[in-house]
């Protein structure tokens, strides 16, 4: 019996596109909110859903997603965790879990994965989920996937599937082999990196795949040979309710604020450290704010030491949202170095509060960031001697500052807010329904995992496992 059966007979109040309220699982192998942006995702998409009217489950392993608790108007957000052996945890990533932890052979298969030097979340993730839907056929009118993309979402899983992938793995993996020193350091990035194999093999046969921008859409056709017919752009944003200007908040001489995973050689936060020496030749009180983890060794660690920049650059990690924001606000420059990103949530945030924004034309940058000179100033990836010029022109221009602010702000509120993902989300999700049959029954399973109430977790270090 599908969910719109089971419904049959009953009054309810229409979504606000005038169709049937639906039933959604939304699934994320991993939801740390406080770094990466597929907990982000997860957290803003559910609750736009739920505001439209929807009932969303989101179900998730650890670091498990962090959901707004919605008035008594809006009921319909629950968490479902559906647990791992969490090898990655702080403060013993990599552990090895006693012999009472394990409870069949996904958990085994997850720790020889690990063991030999791979990620297995990915494909673990995907065979749990599995068995959790089937146990539950019927009572979800759409399953959406956030980029598991592991063999157990193929086949018949009780309800039409619609996946996001923000971006191909494969890029991530292209600039970690490039960044890499010596055969061991890319055997390593290899092993890793496995799961991507399995990752195409997968984004080739689903039916429908959303993703966050234009530039995201085309390597997924190239980089995953996912057919262009079925993949479609529905872009994602900030929430600017709380990302928005507050006069207020003072302003920091020479600020110079960043979102960064240090040690992932796509952010590029080397080249913006670089460019800092250089700016503060001439703007001396400059200096820079990483919203990330302090690195103490690698590219980022020795450049810091390099240039003297110990007192100049600061990292802050595990701060709340309001804390956040104010950051961003008080700073004078917002910047986002990255080598390649396939939307950029800072760009998109720094914007909405207003801030102006230095940013590279690396992946989709360009088409969250706008034309450089209007609203933001554009520069090419991986150089930083322009970075510097960008910062410099605006740590030394208040008019320019003040002019790309209000222009940024504007761009994010037109193009870029949550609401509008929500709302072009559901009408894929509506093709995905009218385009499959009803699903098959499916027995029951008797004590299946209740939702979990909606609770704030504690920030979780990076790693590339939990990020």
């Amino acid at each position: 019996m599908t969910a719109e059966a089971r419904r049959a007979g009953t009054k309810e109040e229409p979504a606000a596109d005038g169709e049937r309220p639906l039933d959604i699982a939304l699934l994320t192998y991993k939801g740390n909110p406080f770094c990466g942006g597929q907990g982000v995702y997860v957290r803003h998409l559910s609750r736009e859903l739920a505001r439209l009217g929807h009932r969303v489950e989101v179900i998730g392993s650890q670091p498990y997603p962090v959901l707004d608790v919605l008035d008594e108007g809006h009921p319909g957000l629950t968490l479902t965790e559906l647990p791992s052996l969490d090898l990655y945890r702080s403060p013993d990533p990599f552990r090895t879990p006693k012999r009472d932890e394990y409870r069949d052979w996904v958990d085994a298969l997850e720790v020889a994965t690990m063991w030999t030097g791979g990620f297995p979340e990915p494909l673990t993730f995907s065979l749990r989920a599995r068995r959790h839907l089937r146990a539950r056929a019927g009572e979800f009118d759409v399953v959406h996937d956030n980029q598991t993309l592991g063999y157990g979402l193929l086949g018949d899983i009780g309800a039409p599937l619609v996946t996001t992938i923000h971006h191909p793995i494969t890029v991530d993996r292209q600039l970690e082999l490039d960044a890499a020193e010596g055969w061991q350091r890319r055997y390593s990035v290899r092993r890793w990196y496995a799961f991507t194999r399995m990752q195409k093999r997968v984004a080739r046969r689903l039916p429908s795949v959303l993703t966050v921008s234009g530039t995201s859409r085309q390597e997924i056709v190239d980089h995953l040979g996912v057919r262009e017919d079925r993949v479609h752009v529905v872009h994602i944003g900030a929430d600017t309710d709380l990302f928005a200007p507050d006069p207020a908040v003072p302003q920091v001489p020479g600020r110079i604020v960043t979102t960064s995973s240090a040690d992932v050689p796509l952010k590029g936060l080397v080249y913006l450290v670089e460019a800092l020496a250089k700016v503060r030749t001439e703007h001396p009180a400059a200096h820079l704010v990483v919203v990330g983890k302090r690195p103490t060794e690698g590219p980022v660690a020795q450049a810091v030491e390099r240039y003297g920049l110990g007192g100049a650059v600061e990292f802050v990690k595990g701060i709340s949202d309001a804390e956040l924001v104010d950051l961003v606000r008080s700073a004078e420059v917002a910047c986002v170095p990255s080598l390649y990103e396939g939307f950029s949530l800072p760009a998109a945030e720094a914007m909405a509060t207003g801030t102006p924004l230095v940013a590279t034309t690396g992946g989709a940058i360009p088409e969250v960031a706008g034309a450089d000179g209007e609203t933001c100033l554009a520069v090419p990836p991986g150089d930083a001697d322009a970075l510097a010029a960008g910062l410099g022109r605006l740590l030394g221009d208040p008019e320019l500052r003040a002019r790309l602010g209000r222009a940024g702000r504007e761009r994010v509120l037109r193009k870029f807010t949550w609401a509008r993902a929500a709302e072009g989300t559901v009408a894929r999700y509506r093709e995905a329904i009218a385009g499959r049959p009803a699903a098959r029954p499916a027995p029951t399973t008797p004590g299946r995992p209740a939702a979990a109430p909606l609770a704030d977790v504690a920030s979780t270090p990076e790693s590339r496992a939990t990020c």
